[in-house]
C-alpha cells in the first residue's frame, strides 16, 4: 500500500519512524457529469482568471484570499517550516480508555507502518504496551495544512490511528430530541432487549452494500440493452398510530425465525406485522351487553331480594302467628282463674247468704 505521509511517532523520549498508510477504501459507484442531449463527457477545465489559459495540476499552487480579494501565495515549503512539534510527528499526549472516546469524534483511520529497521523495536514496544494497557493512545498530528487529533489503538499486530474531529467541532443536539413526554413500560423494554439480542447475532462481515450490488446489475443490463425499468412498490408512510407491544413480539418471532432459531410463543416465525389500535368510541360500546351485565346483576339481585323478603314473611307470619297463640292461651288462662274466682266467690256468698236466712232458735224457758 502507497504512504501519504511520513514521519515519526513521539512517545516519549522515544522517537518511532513510520509511514501513513490509508486503512479504508470507498466502494461507492462514482458517476460522470455528460451533456443530457447527445451523451458527450462534461468537464471542468481549471483555467487562469487572468490569461485564460488552462493550467494543470503541476501548475496550481495554494493561497490564501484576504478580505480584500488579494492572494497570499503559501507554499508547502512555508507550511514544512511552521514552528509547531507535530509538523512531521505524532506526538502523543496522554493514553485513556477507550471508552472514553466518543463515537462521533471518529473520523478517517489510517495504519502506521514501522519505517525501517531501527523503526521495529520501539514500533513494537508501543503496540505491546498498549495490548496491555488495553487503553489508547491520543496524539496531535499535521496533515494537509492543519493539525488534527489523533487516537491510537492495536489492530492485529498494527497500530492503527482515528483522526479525531476536535471538541468544539461536535455539534450539540439542540432541538433533535422529542418534544413530547413520553412513557416506557418494562414489558416493552423487555421485548426491546430481545429483539436486539436476535439483531445482535449478525455477523459484520456477512454484510454487504446491496444498492452498490443493484447498481452495477442496473449499468450491466443497460449496457447490454437488455434493462428494463420498473417502478419500486413503496408503501407510503402513513401517520397511524400502532400497536408497539404487537410490533415488538411479531419483530422478535421473523427475527428468529430468519435465523433458524426458535419462534418463541408465537407458535411459528410469521412475517412482522404492524397491529393498528381499535380505538374504543362511545357508538362502539355495546349497550345489549353492558344492560345484559345489569339485567343479570338486577336479576340475581331481586332473586336474592325476593327470597330474604320470603323468608323475613315467613318469619313474621310465624312470630304473628306465635304471639296470637300466646295471646290466646293467656286469655283462656285469664277466663278460666276468672271463672274459678267467680265460682268461688258465689259460693262463699250462698253460703254466707244461708248462714244469715237461717233464725237462730230461742231456747224455751
Amino acid at each position: 500500500m502507497r504512504s501519504i505521509w511520513n514521519g515519526a511517532i513521539s512517545f516519549g523520549l522515544v522517537s518511532i519512524p513510520i509511514k501513513l498508510v490509508n486503512a479504508t477504501e470507498s466502494h461507492s459507484i462514482s458517476f460522470r457529469q455528460i451533456h443530457v442531449t447527445d451523451g458527450g463527457r462534461v468537464r471542468y477545465r481549471k483555467v487562469c482568471e487572468l490569461d485564460g489559459e488552462e493550467v494543470s495540476s503541476d501548475e496550481i499552487g495554494k493561497g490564501y484570499e484576504e478580505a480584500d480579494g488579494s492572494i497570499v501565495p503559501i507554499t508547502d515549503e512555508d507550511l514544512a517550516q511552521l514552528p509547531i512539534a507535530t509538523a512531521k510527528t505524532i506526538e502523543i499526549v496522554s493514553f485513556v480508555p477507550a471508552d472514553e472516546i466518543d463515537p462521533l469524534q471518529m473520523d478517517s483511520a489510517y495504519y502506521l507502518a514501522a519505517n525501517g529497521a531501527t523503526a521495529a523495536k520501539p514500533y513494537t514496544l508501543l503496540r505491546e504496551a498498549l495490548k496491555r494497557s488495553r487503553k489508547v493512545a491520543i496524539a496531535k498530528f499535521a496533515l494537509r495544512g492543519r493539525e488534527r487529533l489523533g487516537m491510537l489503538r492495536v489492530v492485529d499486530d498494527v497500530i492503527a490511528m482515528h483522526g479525531l474531529l476536535w471538541p468544539d467541532e461536535i455539534r450539540a443536539p439542540e432541538g433533535v430530541a422529542p418534544e413530547a413526554s413520553v412513557s416506557v413500560r418494562e414489558a416493552e423494554l423487555d421485548l426491546a432487549d430481545a429483539l436486539m439480542a436476535t439483531l445482535g447475532e449478525v455477523e459484520i462481515s456477512s454484510l454487504h452494500d446491496d444498492y452498490r450490488e443493484a447498481v452495477e446489475a442496473m449499468i450491466a443490463a443497460k449496457a447490454g440493452g437488455a434493462f428494463e425499468p420498473s417502478e419500486a412498490v413503496v408503501e407510503p408512510a402513513g401517520g397511524q398510530v400502532i400497536d408497539l407491544m404487537a410490533a415488538l413480539e411479531s419483530s422478535v418471532r421473523a427475527a428468529r425465525a430468519s435465523r433458524g432459531g426458535d419462534a418463541g410463543g408465537g407458535g411459528g416465525g410469521g412475517e412482522a406485522e404492524v397491529t393498528p389500535i381499535r380505538r374504543k368510541t362511545a357508538a362502539a360500546a355495546s349497550p345489549k351487553a353492558v344492560g345484559g351485565k345489569k339485567s343479570t346483576a338486577s336479576g340475581r339481585g331481586g332473586g336474592a331480594a325476593k327470597k330474604t323478603a320470603a323468608a323475613k314473611s315467613t318469619s313474621k307470619a310465624t312470630a304473628s302467628g306465635t304471639a296470637t297463640a300466646s295471646k290466646s292461651a293467656a286469655k283462656k288462662a285469664a277466663s278460666g282463674k276468672k271463672s274459678t274466682a267467680s265460682t268461688a266467690a258465689k259460693k262463699t256468698a250462698g253460703a254466707g247468704a244461708g248462714k244469715k236466712a237461717a233464725p237462730r232458735k230461742r231456747s224455751s224457758a
